[in-house]
């Protein structure tokens, strides 16, 4: 069996014994190296593995230098996070522990628990009413545990998408009245009362679930950092609840996750009036959803995630923003 000799230094580093297999999982995005299960006699482990490509290979043609150095930051902000973060496990919003982290001037190795030895096996496409419920209280308890919390060495701004790492989208944006708004609703989001960490990549796809979907942990810290949390909230509906159903399940979306902040803000936080936090927060849902349309429709102008729900929500916010000047 062929095997990198990074991955045997990994099986000696960590004294985890003959190394069987290599499964890769998937590639990363836009060639940046992979996803592996190592596999041993008696456990597994998971590594992403960070490879600078020769040449970027955008699938939307984003190619630019500045796309380039905000993906370098990515992993860099990913090796802090599971260093600084991920040691203490906390059963109410799981994530893998880091095992340690090897760095080069081109290379990353991040190296993790294998959440599928703990419970977690399952990902899927087609979210029911458990996947939803479980990711909802998953965010809540996240939210509720970073609430106010600042930290040097993850992303001042969190998620991928916010203003300012985003200016070519924002100049091809054709939408002219988004595009006029976008400051103004980037700062709406950086005001928001109640600042916690937010995931930052939000989706369906990051989630890992036990077998009947009521329990879930978390992966993929990438764009992990300071925010509001509606932000992980709109990601998370847009990726999860099909564009046709969406008004019909945003009542519902938001009422289970406020539902699981006031418990959650009770057991971390208990001296937060979680009334206030709710009265703050569930007006910037409108306003997180149009931040993300500001970016997808310059990113990729026809892309599902535009739609006549998402065009409505964001009306709403401008109106309501504009009501405000």
């Amino acid at each position: 069996m062929n095997i990198n000799p990074l991955y045997q230094n990994i099986s000696t580093e960590l004294n985890r014994g003959l190394l069987t297999s290599v499964e890769v999982i998937q590639s990363l995005w836009g060639g940046y190296g992979e996803l592996v299960r190592l596999r041993f006699e008696d456990n597994s482990i998971i590594v992403k593995h960070v490879k600078l490509p020769k040449t970027v290979d955008h699938p939307y043609g984003w190619n630019s230098e500045l796309s380039h150095k905000r993906k370098i930051h990515s992993y860099e902000v990913e090796v802090n996070w599971y260093q600084e973060f991920s040691r203490e496990e906390d059963v109410r919003c799981r994530i893998p522990k880091g095992l340690k982290c090897f760095q080069s001037e081109e290379e990353w190795l991040i190296v993790m628990e294998d959440l599928s030895r703990a419970g977690y096996k399952n990902t899927t496409s087609q979210a029911n009413k458990n996947h939803l419920t479980s990711v909802l209280h998953w965010l809540a308890n996240f939210h509720a545990r970073y609430i106010n919390t600042k930290n040097e060495h993850i992303w001042q701004e969190g998620t991928y998408w916010h203003l300012n790492t985003r200016p070519d989208e924002l100049e091809v944006l054709e939408d002219k009245k988004l595009k006029e708004f976008a400051k103004l609703i980037d700062t709406e989001l950086k005001n928001c009362k109640y600042s916690t960490i937010v995931h930052g990549d939000a989706k369906l796809a990051n989630f890992c679930f036990n077998s009947d979907g009521t329990k879930c942990a978390a992966v993929d810290f990438q764009y992990v950092g300071h925010g509001c949390a509606m932000k992980d909230v709109a990601l998370f509906m847009s990726s999860a609840v099909k564009p046709e159903d969406c008004s019909k399940m945003q009542e519902w979306f938001l009422d289970t996750y406020f539902k699981a902040l006031t418990l959650a803000l009770e057991y971390y936080h208990p001296k937060i009036n979680s009334i206030d936090v709710e009265l703050q927060l569930r007006p910037m849902f409108k306003i997180a959803v149009a931040d993300f349309q500001r970016f997808i429709k310059g990113w990729k102008p026809n892309h599902f995630k535009i739609n006549s729900y998402t065009d409505e929500l964001t009306f709403k916010a401008l109106t309501y923003l504009e009501s405000r000047r």
